[in-house]
């Protein structure tokens, strides 16, 4: 018994952090409903950041921006935001682990997909029409990828005898109870 219980010990240790990791992805939790668009920059005051940011606050590209379902991610050094609102320092590296990427002092615009996937990684300026021109030129399935629906409510139980709802019919035989294990 007592080993049983280390081997379960162990196995919660190492699983435990490889959960964690999979549960605070940020990126995840916006698959199927938007696509984020990435900017990671050195420095708050970058031209790549800062011309990006300010080309998507004119009224055409915000609602350009909006009908694509599109949501803004932006980390400047190890500090990030989406949407604007400040996320915690945890989240942030897991954008980065989950985003793959390597060091360059540059920065780099990512555009990533419904479907999770990458569809432009980009290092320095771009122009938010070629973004928007990315978006436009996918496949349907892609444009059209949602959350998964929530699984149908299970119907009432009817009895094959007589038709009615209500309980189900009563289970046969029951099995024998499970033997005991010698250690």
């Amino acid at each position: 018994m007592l080993i049983r219980s280390l081997i379960l010990a162990t196995l919660f240790a190492s699983v435990g952090p490889v959960l964690a990791a999979d549960s605070d992805a940020p990126l995840a939790q916006d698959r199927g409903r938007f696509r984020p668009l990435i900017i990671i920059a050195p420095s708050a005051v970058d031209p790549t950041l800062v011309n990006l940011k300010k080309a998507l606050e004119e009224p055409a590209n915000r609602d350009a921006f909006a009908e694509r379902n599109m949501v803004l991610y932006t980390v400047v050094n190890t500090i990030g935001q989406r949407s604007g609102k400040d996320l915690d320092a945890q989240t942030t590296m897991a954008l980065i682990r989950e985003l793959k990427l390597g060091a360059s002092a540059q920065a780099k615009v990512i555009l990533v997909g419904k479907d999770g996937e990458k569809k432009i990684e980009h290092s320095g300026p771009i122009d938010p029409k070629e973004i928007f021109s990315t978006i436009d030129q996918l496949p349907m399935q892609e444009k059209e990828a949602s959350a998964p629906p929530p699984p149908p409510a299970a119907p009432e139980a009817t009895s094959t005898r007589t038709g009615k709802t209500g309980k189900p019919d009563k289970p046969g035989k029951p099995s024998a109870p499970p033997k005991a294990l010698d250690d």
